[in-house]
C-alpha cells in the first residue's frame, strides 16, 4: 500500500534516528510499499533549513530531491486540487506543510505516516501517530 511520509517521519528515516517508530520503520523497509514524498515536505526542508530550524539537515537541505531517489522514494507533486483542499479546509490547523501533506493523503487515499497528533484533526489514514 503507497504511504506519504511526514517530514520529520522521512528526516529520521534519512539519519536513521531512534525516534522513528518500529512499525514506520518496518513499513517503509518493505520494498513491495511505495513510499511518497510530498513536494511540500522539499519545501519545508528547505524553508526550515533556510530560517536555521533544521541545522543537522544541511546536506539533505542542499538537494532534497536527489536524497529521495537515493532512498528509492516517489515525489509526489502539488496539484490544484491538493491546494484547493488543503487551503479550504475548515480545520484550526494553522501549518501549510501539514496542511498539504493532509490534503495529498486524502485526496491520493494514501496513509500518512506520522506521529504528530495535531495530523489527527484531519479526516485522513494515519500511520503512527499512536506508535
Amino acid at each position: 500500500m503507497g504511504m506519504i511520509l511526514d517530514t520529520h517521519i522521512f528526516l529520521w528515516w534519512l539519519f536513521d534516528d531512534p525516534k522513528l517508530p518500529r512499525q514506520i520503520e518496518s513499513h517503509i523497509a518493505d520494498v513491495k510499499n511505495p513510499i511518497y514524498i510530498s513536494a511540500a515536505s522539499v519545501w519545508e526542508i528547505a524553508t526550515k533549513y533556510r530560517l536555521g530550524k533544521l541545522p543537522d539537515a544541511s546536506k539533505v537541505a542542499e538537494n532534497v530531491p536527489e536524497w529521495i531517489f537515493k532512498a528509492g522514494f516517489q515525489p509526489l507533486a502539488i496539484t490544484p486540487e491538493h491546494a484547493q483542499l488543503a487551503g479550504s479546509w475548515k480545520n484550526v490547523h494553522r501549518d501549510p506543510f501539514d496542511r498539504m501533506l493532509a490534503a495529498q493523503s486524502k485526496i491520493e487515499k494514501m496513509a500518512l505516516a506520522s506521529v504528530d497528533k495535531a495530523m489527527t484533526s484531519f479526516p485522513i489514514d494515519i500511520f503512527g501517530v499512536n506508535g
